[in-house]
């Protein structure tokens, strides 16, 4: 009898890695899925175009939770995912990343007796105040099978207790959607006029920092200061763009140096990011991007959980500091910058490791 395997998904980001895992579970005839997500149908964020360019299906199963308070959410995907599982049993429940919905659909599936599976499993910030880090911890605590992208991310799930045969260094999935898309990046509007390697992409969406806006502009500030006559294209969405929309209008020198274009649909974000000369971001997903396309990135942040984009690629920590941002800025342009190397495992595999093992 086939296995029956729930992939369950809490945001946007999430689909991007699990897109390789549903083109490697329809290579084989050992196990069927189902996708069920966290939130509404009618989600803004999911944009048609996210699943062409994917070339995955929408989800079968929307759970429709949508609140802001993380304990509600928790409470509500708890509730509803064990409804699902009442009238869909799964084998297996693979969740992915660190989000209250993620940790919330662990501890159900745990709780009802499914194999539950963490997808990029091991990472951590070492800060307990973070909610995030409170969910990493529960879901590798819990999982059956923690999935990790690479030797750092399985020291530690070790260290922190789990059973040696419970780890599986699969690999960065993220790389298979990259190897699988990069022939088909779509060159987007906002390059109209300007050559490849001949801009910056910036990108943000870190509450910490959007909520210190002193410090934000700043930062802002210091990248107007250096970038000259090399633009600087970011693609924000929401209270991102609606905060630096507003220290723009305030800041006339800021509108010279940065260009807030709306945000991107994945083959024209991956194009935008892979013939970029340089990245600034507060994403650790772009980073992992950078590093597989060799590309220069500057990380606004004092820590990653991906520390081999530092380790091994073209990542570099900045903190919340504007004069470190614009040291580096400098740097970036005058292509003095370190030659980066895909980590261990970066092949285009891991989806097609992960499935082998469920199915095993």
């Amino acid at each position: 009898m086939k296995q029956q395997i729930c992939i369950f998904t809490g945001a946007r980001p999430n689909f991007v890695k699990v897109a390789p895992l549903i083109r490697a579970i329809n290579r084989t005839d050992e196990c069927n899925y189902q996708l069920v997500y966290a939130g509404r149908e009618d989600d803004p964020t999911l944009e048609a175009s996210l699943f062409s360019d994917l070339e995955m299906p929408r989800p079968d199963v929307y759970l429709g939770v949508d609140c802001e308070n993380l304990n509600e959410l928790t409470g509500r995907v708890m509730a509803e995912f064990e409804h699902y599982l009442e009238q869909h049993p799964a084998d297996s429940v693979i969740v992915v990343d660190d989000l209250a919905s993620t940790m919330a659909a662990a501890i159900v599936a745990k709780k009802r007796g499914a194999r539950l599976a963490h997808l990029v499993a091991g990472t951590r910030s070492f800060d307990i105040t973070m909610p995030k880090e409170i969910n990493r911890l529960v879901i590798d605590g819990l999982s059956d099978m923690l999935f990790t992208a690479g030797m750092g991310s399985s020291s530690i799930a070790t260290r922190e207790g789990a059973e040696l045969h419970k780890i599986y260094m699969v690999g960065n999935i993220l790389m298979d959607q990259l190897r699988y898309c990069r022939d088909r990046w779509q060159r987007p509007a906002c390059l109209e006029g300007i050559e490849d390697g001949r801009y910056l992409v910036f990108t943000l969406n870190r509450k910490a920092l959007l909520a210190s806006k002193d410090n934000l502009l700043l930062m802002l500030q210091a990248v107007a200061r250096v970038t000259g006559d090399v633009p600087v294209i970011a693609p924000l969405r929401g209270l991102a763009a609606e905060t630096v929309q507003v220290m723009m209008v305030k800041h006339p020198e800021l509108q010279a140096a940065i260009r807030i274009v709306p945000a991107l649909g994945y083959l024209e974000f991956g194009y935008l990011t892979s013939r970029a000369k340089g990245i600034i971001t507060d994403s650790g997903n772009v980073a992992e991007e950078a590093t597989f396309n060799h590309v220069p990135c500057i990380t606004l942040n004092s820590y990653t959980e991906h520390q081999e984009t530092v380790k091994q690629g073209t990542n570099v920590l900045v903190g919340e500091n504007a004069e470190r941002l614009a040291s580096e800025v400098g740097r970036m342009l005058s292509d003095d910058w370190v030659t980066g190397q895909l980590p261990d495992r970066w092949d285009g595999r891991t989806a097609e490791r992960i499935v082998s093992m469920l199915c095993a």
